[in-house]
């Protein structure tokens, strides 16, 4: 696991002692408020702590955050919340601290941008020592599943890349591996994917026969990387690409394709919100994970720092299940999982991380990722100008 205050070229980067005391005095405040069940009064704080601006992904998901984070932490201690929307990756975050105008606090990213973002020194240090312990007072660094606890990160939730399809397209034969996603002779149609090369070449690799534990070592020879494109080249001609995370669902439900990957709370909520005869194929998931950060150099650490250490607790990281179907990334929080708040469907089977939805998932190399994004990036673009 990463150490918690080093950065990568050995230095301390952890806030000075007097920062540190008037942080945890501040979140000692926010963490009473928490344990009185969120105050019907806000916890008084200083007036720099009043205003916060986190910026995360949109749609369902960002729906599902404020109601299990934002409004509770705004409740419990009286901290307005602007919301911004995140479309991925450290540009924006690289220009406000490059330039010492910083109006982003708090961002929600994926896991590969946490760690490169924290290796540029874009992202604060995690104090630990400010993450709440679980119920039955298990420290934070054993509760957290491994690797979910970063430099700079804390893991929020599980949630992955899977592959889904308009049963009615598929009325006798249906589809249920990654194979088919790529069978256009078996299962005609056009394709919705992600226009990125992650997950896209896991994805092509595995639905190419590659075992999910050979995947990444597969990547990382310049034959692995060509087959993946090979094989995505060999279904590129029925592609429609997609860049928000909306936009799979409506995909499906417009019959613009037949199947699409996807991220599985998007087509969850149309299932059982929109009443969409959607079908998620979990063979070949790619299990992604969330992170909470600061940003460097925030004119608001300590309320950011309070927002973090409020949400990372077991109760909230499990609350966001109420709404979409996330994982939390504590032990802890794993058995509060229950029911969809608004449908009372029981949750539990719909989570990527459900038993038999893990069987043959593929939990995402974050370090690769970060060590190889660029250059894949690259290629990727020039592949789809061909």
């Amino acid at each position: 696991m990463i150490a918690a205050f080093q950065a990568p070229d050995g230095t301390d980067r952890a806030p000075g002692g007097a920062r540190r005391a008037r942080r945890r005095s501040f979140l000692v405040a926010v963490a009473a408020a928490l344990l009185a069940g969120v105050a019907s009064a806000p916890t008084p704080l200083p007036a720099s702590a009043l205003q916060l601006t986190v910026v995360t992904w949109g749609g369902a998901y960002g729906r599902a955050s404020a109601k299990a984070w934002f409004e509770p932490f705004t409740e419990a201690t009286g901290t307005q919340i602007t919301v911004e929307d995140y479309n991925g990756g450290l540009a924006q975050i690289r220009a406000q601290v490059d330039i010492g105008a910083v109006h982003w606090d708090v961002v929600d990213m994926d896991l590969a941008d946490a760690v490169r973002g924290c290796d540029e020194g874009l992202l604060e240090v995690v104090d630990r020592t400010l993450l709440a312990p679980a119920p039955d007072g298990t420290p934070a660094d054993d509760d957290f599943v491994p690797e979910t606890l970063t430099e700079c990160g804390i893991g929020t939730s599980f949630w992955s890349t899977i592959y889904a399809y308009n049963r009615n397209d598929y009325p006798d034969d249906k589809p249920s591996t990654m194979a088919d996603f790529f069978d256009l002779e078996r299962f005609p149609g056009s394709r919705g994917m992600q226009r990125s090369p992650q997950p896209n070449l896991e994805l092509a690799l595995i639905g190419d026969g590659v075992p999910i534990d050979q995947v990444y070592a597969m990547l990382d020879t310049p034959e692995g990387i060509d087959r993946a494109f090979r094989k995505l080249e060999s279904i590129k001609d029925q592609i429609v690409w997609w860049e928000a995370g909306a936009q799979p669902p409506q995909m499906l439900a417009d019959g613009q394709v037949a199947m699409t990957t996807a991220w599985n709370g998007r087509i969850f909520n149309a299932q059982v919100l929109e009443n969409q005869p959607f079908e998620i194929v979990w063979d070949g998931q790619v299990l992604g994970m969330g992170q909470i950060v600061v940003v460097a150099g925030t004119p608001n650490l300590e309320a950011a720092e309070a927002f973090v250490s409020f949400i990372s607790t077991a109760d909230r990281l499990a609350a966001i299940s109420q709404y979409i179907s996330y994982g939390p990334t504590r032990y802890s929080a794993m058995p509060m999982v229950d029911r969809h708040l608004e449908t009372g469907i029981d949750m539990r089977p719909h989570m990527p991380t459900y038993p038999d939805n893990l069987a043959r998932a593929l939990r995402d190399d974050f370090q690769w990722w970060s060590d190889h994004r660029d250059e894949l990036n690259e290629r990727f673009s020039a592949w789809l100008a061909r």
